[in-house]
């Protein structure tokens, strides 16, 4: 079918709920039409910048509006990144289907113009899904390659304001608000940009609603992502005396050089050194903001699915590519191996899905794209690596028995399993060990109590098999850590 041109119009009218092509036939009709599939992709959105899943500081309702009516994985992991933009990493292997090393290596394909058709888009497009596209790309094949319709294909980051850096100093400091236009950033052509993809997705939204095909949409927010802009009444909205600073907040974190995270990080840089309470309260008022003006689009894309009756019959995924640390451990990026920075949320609304459903087993967020698959009746290929989430979801399957982390060739490695998470600094020859059942916010570094070296041993053992299994090339050897010595003669 020849589809028009979405209009990217704003409509904001009452709802009304009405019939179409797509609506499900009644349950007593085995003849099912294929669902929609939308998936909203989040940028720097930790599991903790949600109000459902336990920040009572932060305002979210659409969020939590899939929180309520749908299926909620706790513990859903990023695996980690290459380079400082965890975000080419994480959407690569979302795409891909591809654990990290391996969809590093898909990455240059794809800059070769190859293994486009083995991508998630054309998966879906061989049972007759039309897919589409709007937000934030960040891969290195052109997303117009892959599917069918792409309203606009964002930067990796909005255009970046230098004075965004290196604040505030102090509460007089107030060169650069997050509501000035002329700072570029998120403001950049004049409107904000989680605004200009929220009215493509409207728009495409009022044409699918007339196809009979199924539609795939891939709506990609740069949202909460640096630089965190958002309109004055939002920011204002949130008090910086009222936010609370993380329990693991340090104005330094020891190994943050030799992790890969040092003061030359882009990311590090955007809050003074050392950091400051103030600083911490400042930026974190801000993510805040930004999160509820997100929050706010994405509501008008939920309302717009009713709108047109095409809820019944679409299945919805909510994550974001990675989480951020916004002060916590000192630290302001996602380049680490904490919980804040590798954890994110991820809901699942649709048909038969529980309603208010929470799954604690640790999954990878990047198994939505199997789980898609079987919703739509593809076969799982071979090369994916990832698994649907639909067993867990409908039969209380066990998730994943390790989780697997990594940033840089050789800058970090993790292992989270039975409740322990072991951090490996190979440059630094530290490793950190945390009890995640008795301490959550992992303060606590054990990996030196002398009743926790068994565990470090396993632990370690266990994190090299991964990476073999991962195709991870890093050697580590466990004859670099003192505390493996340590082990030899206990």
């Amino acid at each position: 079918m020849n589809w028009p041109k979405p209009t990217y119009t704003l409509l904001i009218s009452t709802l009304v709920f009405l019939g179409c092509k797509n609506t499900p036939k009644d349950s007593a009709d085995t003849t099912l039409e294929k669902p929609n599939i939308i998936f909203l992709f989040t940028d720097d959105q930790s599991y903790r910048d949600l109000h459902a899943l336990g920040n009572l500081e932060v305002r979210t309702p659409a969020m939590d509006q899939l929180v309520e009516e749908g299926t909620t994985f706790t513990h859903a992991y990023n695996m980690g990144g290459w380079n400082g933009a965890i975000c080419v990493a994480s959407r690569a292997m979302i795409i891909s289907g591809r654990s990290v090393w391996r969809a590093q290596e898909v990455s240059k394909s794809f800059a070769q113009n190859k293994e486009f058709d083995k991508t998630w888009p054309q998966l879906l497009k061989t049972v007759g899904y039309e897919t589409y596209m709007t937000g934030k790309w960040h891969i290195s094949a052109p997303a117009d390659s892959i599917f069918d319709h792409v309203a606009r294909s964002l930067r990796g980051m909005p255009f970046d304001t230098p004075e965004g850096y290196n604040r505030p100093l102090s509460v007089n400091d107030t060169l650069w608000q997050p509501w000035d236009t002329d700072r570029g950033g998120y403001w950049q052509g004049g409107k904000h940009w989680s605004e200009l993809v929220r009215d493509d997705a409207l728009g495409f939204i009022d044409t699918a609603a007339n196809a009979p095909e199924p539609f795939f949409m891939y709506i990609a927010f740069n949202a909460p992502h640096d630089p965190r802009q958002s309109p004055r009444e939002y920011v204002e909205s949130y008090d910086v005396e009222d936010i609370a600073l993380p329990e693991s907040f340090l104005p330094k974190y020891p190994y943050a050089e030799a992790m890969g995270a040092g003061p030359n990080l882009r990311d590090e840089k955007l809050a003074p050194f050392p950091r400051t309470e103030y600083a911490i309260k400042k930026n974190r008022q801000e993510y805040y903001a930004i999160t509820t003006h997100l929050d706010d689009q994405i509501a008008m894309i939920l309302s717009k699915l009713k709108e047109k009756g095409l809820d019944k019959n679409t299945y919805i995924f909510f994550t974001a590519d990675h989480g951020l640390s916004v002060g916590e451990h000192g630290l302001l990026g996602k380049q680490n191996m904490y919980d804040h920075s590798v954890r994110v949320p991820l809901m699942v609304v649709g048909p038969n899905i529980p309603k208010g459903k929470k799954v604690e087993n640790d999954v990878y967020l990047q198994d939505i794209m199997a789980t898609t698959l079987q919703l739509a009746g593809v076969e799982k290929p071979n090369y994916v690596e990832f698994n649907s989430l639909l067993p867990q979801i409908n039969q209380d399957t066990e998730g994943l028995a390790e989780v697997y982390g990594c940033y840089e060739k050789g800058s970090q490695r993790m292992i989270r399993k039975d409740g322990w998470k072991l951090i490996v600094y190979p440059r630094a020859a530290k490793l950190r060990l945390y009890d995640l059942t008795n301490d959550p916010n992992e303060l606590s570094d054990v990996s030196e109590h002398p009743d926790q070296q068994e565990k470090v041993k396993t632990l370690f053992t266990d994190l090299v098999k991964l990476q073999q299994k991962m195709g991870d090339t890093l050697q580590l050897d466990s004859n670099t850590y003192p505390q493996t010595k340590e082990m030899k003669t206990l």
